[in-house]
């Protein structure tokens, strides 16, 4: 097949294209490097099967009209809350002009279509765990609604495509994924808990620990999305891990892995609390019912064995 991924060069987009290079598939990498890395692809640039375009996709996509395609695999978006809060509007028009950009793109060359879609439209849930069914509690105007809106205006375009178009579609709702390639300083808990720890440095945790998350290694999505691109389903489908750990037990167990320490009785150090920021899920747990019953698909690394990989990744980063 010959595959273009939007947002290439990002964490989830690089393990796409190594996957599917893998399997001898051609493809196509599109990523402006708002928040993709020429690191997380610099060893396909040799592959005669890997071709890369530097494009930002809420512009107009021209690609030969002789070329063709089978799939548009939509990862373009900056992901993590210090880039979506540093890059709003961007984020904006990423999931709206973006989408529509490679909706149109797929649509012209008779190609399928899956956009990476996320767990936070399901916003701040008033149900644990989510299931697809659930329509979700976003808060619109709130500074993460950027991101939320953006993707849920990109579900909806994309259905529409679909259902007006008779677009070949798959959405993907991604619950939060660490592995090697993440940037240390994206913001988000497992790097951010990795590097601390490696440093020797206090552990950041904003509010008192107590919300949850619940953490998938890039290989397992990566396997689900492969999956999914392989069924006929139209609607979203929920790919995650349903271990459920409170941000407190995910920074002692990261503490345990690199220094073997736990933090101390009086939670001083080497954990330190922060405000929560505005609209923070408190839960975040999928329901992966329909991915089992339609892909045949569950993570299968344990979490303690995906961090021992990450944090391997990092040590080799920073030098520690």
């Amino acid at each position: 097949m010959k595959v273009l991924i939007t947002g290439g060069a990002g964490f989830l987009g690089s393990h796409l294209c190594e996957f599917l290079l893998s399997r001898n598939h051609e493809i196509v990498c599109m990523d402006n490097f708002i928040t993709g890395s020429r690191d997380n692809i610099a060893t396909f640039l040799t592959n005669p099967n890997f071709k890369l375009i530097e494009h930002d996709v809420t512009k107009f996509i021209e690609i030969d009209e002789q070329e063709p395609l089978d799939w548009v695999l939509h990862f373009a978006s900056p992901a993590s809350p210090i880039d979506y809060l540093r890059y709003p509007i961007q984020t904006l028009k990423v999931g709206s002009l973006g989408t529509h950009n490679a909706l149109g793109l797929a649509f012209a060359k008779d190609a399928k279509f899956l956009l990476a879609s996320t767990s936070e439209v399901y916003g701040d849930p008033s149900c644990n765990p989510q299931p697809e069914e659930y329509w979700g509690n976003v808060n619109p105007i709130g500074p993460r609604g950027v991101y939320d809106e953006a993707k849920r205006f990109a579900e909806a375009i994309t259905m529409a495509y679909h259902r007006y178009h008779n677009l070949n579609t798959r959405i993907v709702r991604i619950f939060n994924t660490y592995g090697v390639r993440m940037r240390a300083n994206d913001g988000r808990a497992v790097p951010n808990f990795i590097i601390q720890a490696l440093k020797e440095e206090s552990l950041t945790i904003y509010g008192d620990g107590s919300q949850t998350r619940s953490f998938c290694y890039v290989d397992d999505l990566v396997r689900g999305i492969w999956k999914l691109m392989n069924t006929e389903i139209h609607e979203p489908v929920n790919i995650g891990n349903p271990q459920e750990l409170t941000i407190l037990e995910i920074a002692k167990l990261i503490l345990k892995i690199t220094q073997d320490r736990q933090p101390t009785a009086d939670n001083r150090q080497p954990i330190t609390y922060h405000p929560l920021p505005l609209n923070d899920p408190k839960v975040r747990r999928p329901d992966i019912s329909l991915a089992q019953e339609k892909l045949g698909w569950e993570p299968k690394v344990k979490l303690e064995d995906g961090l021992k990989k990450t944090i391997q990744y990092f040590k080799s980063r920073i030098g520690c």
